[in-house]
C-alpha cells in the first residue's frame, strides 16, 4: 500500500518508510530548509520518506500557544514541499470539514491521537481517497485500534496506517508498550512508531508539553527491532526556538546519524 502513495521513492530498497518533518508548519523558508535536508538524507539512504508538517496546531494547552499560520498559507507551503522535491507529504486533520480541504493539498490524511475515535472524522478522511494514518490514542490499547480501521475500511477506503504514539503513565509521562506493534499489524497495515511523541512529557503545570529527546535513538533502535513498517519523527534546525513541541523534536543536525544506525539495525532484522 506504502508503493500507491503518490512520489513516494525507494519502496524496494526493504527500508523502513519514514514521516518526519517539523512539529507545524511556521513558514515557508524553514519549511523548504528541512525538506531539502532530509531529502538529500533520505536518498543516500534509500528509506522512503514522507514529509510531514502541521498545516494547524489545533489541540494547545493554552490559549496563547502558537497554533498555526494559517490554513491556507500552510497548506500552499506543504504542496510547494511536494512539487520542488517530488515527496508526498502528510498533515494532520481535526473535523470532517477539514478532510476534502487538506486533501487537495496532500497525499495523506492523519488522524490526531486524541481524535482517533471520532466517527464523523475517520469517515470524511475515507471519502478523500487518500491514504489515512490514524494515530492511536494515549488512552486506548493496540487491540481497540482495530475499530479506528474498520471505520474507513467500511467506508471504503483500504489504504489505512496505524501510528503508535505511546500510552499514558500517570498525568506526566509517555511510555511505549512494544507489544503493540504486532498488535496492530494483524490488523494488514503498516505500523508505525511515533519516536518523538512518545517521548513527550505533558501536562507540566507550565502548560507547555515537555520531552526527553535524549532517549529519540533508544526509543527508535528499538522500535526497529521490533519490526515497525515506519517511523515517524519530528525534527527541527533549531528545537529550543521551535513554535511547537520544541521540547521532544530531534535536531536536525542529528538526523542522519540516527537514520543510518536504523538503516544497519533493520538489515540485521530483516535476515530474520
Amino acid at each position: 500500500m506504502i508503493k500507491n502513495i503518490p512520489n513516494i521513492k525507494h519502496t524496494d530498497s526493504g527500508n523502513f518508510f519514514l514521516l518526519a518533518g517539523p512539529c507545524a508548519i511556521e513558514g515557508e523558508e524553514i519549511a523548504m530548509k528541512i525538506a531539502e535536508r532530509i531529502v538529500q538524507i533520505t536518498d543516500k539512504l534509500e528509506i522512503p520518506f514522507i514529509f510531514k508538517g502541521s498545516y494547524r496546531k489545533a489541540n494547545r494547552s493554552r490559549l496563547d500557544s502558537f497554533a498555526g499560520i494559517g490554513d491556507e498559507k500552510a497548506l500552499k507551503i506543504l504542496k510547494k514541499v511536494s512539487d520542488t522535491f517530488g515527496v508526498p507529504t502528510v498533515t494532520d486533520i481535526h473535523t470532517a470539514e477539514e478532510a476534502a480541504i487538506a486533501a487537495a493539498y496532500v497525499d495523506v490524511l492523519q488522524i490526531p491521537a486524541f481524535l482517533c475515535r471520532q466517527t464523523d472524522l475517520l469517515v470524511a478522511a475515507a471519502a478523500t481517497g487518500k491514504v489515512v494514518n490514524i494515530k492511536k490514542g494515549q488512552f486506548l490499547s493496540a487491540e481497540s485500534m482495530k475499530f479506528a480501521v474498520n471505520k474507513v475500511r467500511e467506508s471504503g477506503n483500504n489504504q489505512v496506517i496505524l501510528t503508535d504514539r505511546g500510552n499514558m503513565f500517570g498525568y506526566q509521562d509517555m511510555i511505549i508498550d512494544y507489544r503493540g506493534i504486532p498488535v496492530m499489524q494483524e490488523n494488514n497495515c503498516p505500523v508505525v512508531l511515533d519516536i518523538t511523541h512518545s517521548l513527550q512529557q505533558p501536562n507540566q503545570t507550565s502548560g507547555v508539553t515537555g520531552g526527553r529527546p535524549e532517549l529519540i535513538e533508544t526509543v527508535a533502535k528499538a522500535g526497529i527491532a521490533v519490526g515497525v513498517d515506519g517511523i515517524f519523527i519530528e525534527t527541527h534546525p533549531d528545537p529550543a526556538n521551535a513554535k511547537s513541541d520544541g521540547a521532544n523534536m530531534l535536531h536536525l543536525d542529528y538526523l542522519e546519524d540516527l537514520l543510518t544506525k536504523l538503516v544497519a539495525i533493520r538489515k540485521v532484522i530483516n535476515q530474520f
